[in-house]
């Protein structure tokens, strides 16, 4: 170890955790189902934790540099969360944990309200559309109606 410090022990552990943890780890490779329609994206929770420390020991000779003493350790558990579903352009969150709190399931609601208020919407456009498309059609049978009269 060429850096005998603190500093140096804390450099190297940072270092190694950081090659362990990347946003592939927490956001997994898509896996596609061999049909080709559904796609699902693993999804984790990373917890990790490290401790480093040391000190220089005094010598009591005077032409030796202070002697160092030093450890650190690092700890990580990876947990799988919940699997992102995408069928038919539909995209759903299939937690493995059932909730724990009411702001956990509204948010995993959330996706299916915007769906069916998107759908409302949009069935309401066109029951109007189309009530106005009869309504036009009975005006001008009307008028045809009185032309031949």
């Amino acid at each position: 170890m060429e850096q005998k410090s603190v500093e140096g022990l804390m450099g190297i552990t940072l270092d190694k955790i950081k090659a362990m943890v990347d946003a592939n780890t927490v956001v997994g490779d898509p896996i596609t189902t061999p049909d080709g329609k559904t796609t699902i994206i693993p999804i984790s929770k990373i917890n990790y934790g490290f401790a480093s420390g040391g000190s220089e020991l005094p010598t009591k000779k005077e032409n030796v540099k202070a002697l160092f003493a030093g450890g650190s350790g690092a700890g990580m558990t990876i947990s799988p969360v919940a699997f992102i579903s995408i069928s038919d352009g539909n995209v759903k969150l299939l937690p493995i944990q059932q909730y724990t709190d009411a702001a956990d399931r509204a948010i995993s609601m959330l996706p299916d309200v915007i769906d069916k208020i998107t759908y409302l919407f949009k069935r309401n456009k066109d029951k109007k559309e189309n009530s106005q498309k009869q309504d036009d059609e009975k005006e001008n049978n009307s008028s045809e109606q009185k032309d031949n009269i």
